[in-house]
């Protein structure tokens, strides 16, 4: 092996080192996670309709669940999917439409009709916020407990026990990032800011920038 060759791998070397120094230490682009697949599912909305995961590709979608007896004010749940909902204004989202659903876990009180009075007894803004479920109960618990990753238990007398969480779904049907009270505070500031974050990826990475955009990925150069 010549000196030249050796000089040209130290050299090439040397780069992609210094390259993961300095996404690491400076992280010149953030981006959120790709943590899985979020599950594919056929819900029935409020309207009495269907609403499946791919209607809702193309888009960002938060998710909760929760259901219409949970005590109040049950996790501030409804509250923070209101206050992300109407202060989408203050994100950059370049077109990309933003959608919210929450999944009752309530299937045999949480019928459409019921869902929909619950949907305008909180004022909720359904033009692009839909609350559903399925009565196939089996395939409820798939969608929430290994699609989501979310836990809740029916523990009788129309009292459920579950974790209060949220998660947010890219125009792929990626989960990029998990809110969950267990271990931190989920707040709208935050969903909001990884809103940005993924719509800012979503119109950058493009051409040679998503070349960056991948590095970062690799670098773990996430959101906060």
């Amino acid at each position: 092996m010549n000196k030249t060759f050796l000089y040209i791998l130290y050299g090439v070397l040397a780069v992609i080192i210094l390259s993961v120094f300095a996404f690491t230490v400076f992280q010149p682009i953030q981006v959120l996670p790709r943590m899985q697949l979020a599950p594919a599912f056929n819900l029935t909305a409020q309207t009495n309709t269907p609403l499946t995961s791919e209607d809702l590709r193309g888009g960002f979608t938060l998710y909760t669940i929760t259901y219409t007896n949970c005590p109040a004010p049950c996790y501030n749940i409804n509250e923070i999917m209101q206050e992300v909902q109407s202060r989408l204004d203050e994100v950059p989202l370049g077109g990309i439409p933003v959608n919210f659903v929450t999944i009752s876990i309530d299937p045999d009180r949480d019928t459409p009709e019921v869902l929909n009075t619950y949907a305008q007894s909180i004022g909720a803004d359904t033009s692009n916020w839909w609350f559903a479920t399925t009565t196939n109960k089996s395939l409820l618990k798939t969608i929430i407990g290994s699609g989501f990753e979310t836990y809740y238990e029916d523990k009788g007398d129309g009292a459920f026990a579950f974790d209060p969480s949220f998660v947010l779904v890219d125009g792929w049907g990626i989960v990029r990032s998990e809110y969950r009270y267990v271990t931190e505070v989920s707040n709208a500031d935050r969903i909001l800011r990884h809103l940005g974050v993924l719509a800012e990826e979503v119109h950058n990475s493009t051409g040679s920038t998503k070349l960056a955009y991948e590095a970062a990925h690799l670098f773990l150069c996430y959101a906060p």
